[in-house]
């Protein structure tokens, strides 16, 4: 219970701060990523923001086995760049600059009732989908 509590205030916690940054405003992010147009660097601040913050917890993850509730840190050890992860990269990008959305933020705009959200994470879920079933194909093969 105490660890559905934590992940259920964290959640609220990331998407509150997704709102107030304008993560979650598909104008604003295409605003950032107009960089020929009118370009709106604020986007820049903020995400300059959570990768300090994660640096520095990861920094503090990495020291340890449990996590601060008590459950063991599953900290990813990859470090390779191969054609999956850039191509998955390309993407994202794409799809983040056509839609204005990325997963955390399309369902923070889902949950605030946003029309074009609910045509994202449809979307989203059919990709995560299609990629599923293409993984099982190549597996079985």
């Amino acid at each position: 219970m105490k660890h559905t509590l934590v992940s259920l205030i964290t959640g609220l916690v990331f998407g509150l701060g997704l709102i107030v940054s304008g993560m979650a405003n598909p104008e604003k992010v295409l605003g950032f990523l107009d960089l020929a147009g009118l370009w709106d660097p604020s986007l820049a601040f903020v995400m300059g923001g959570a990768i300090v913050v994660g640096l520095a917890a990861f920094a503090v993850a990495r020291r340890r086995t449990l996590s601060f509730l008590g459950l063991k840190m599953n900290i990813p050890e990859a470090t390779h760049i191969d054609k999956r992860l850039v191509g998955g990269g390309l993407v994202f990008g794409i799809g983040w600059g056509i839609a204005g959305f990325c997963p955390g933020p399309g369902l923070v705009a889902l949950g605030a009732g946003e029309a074009k959200a609910a045509v994202f994470v449809a979307s989203m879920i059919a990709g995560m989908a299609l990629f599923e079933i293409l993984e099982r194909k190549k597996t079985a093969a």
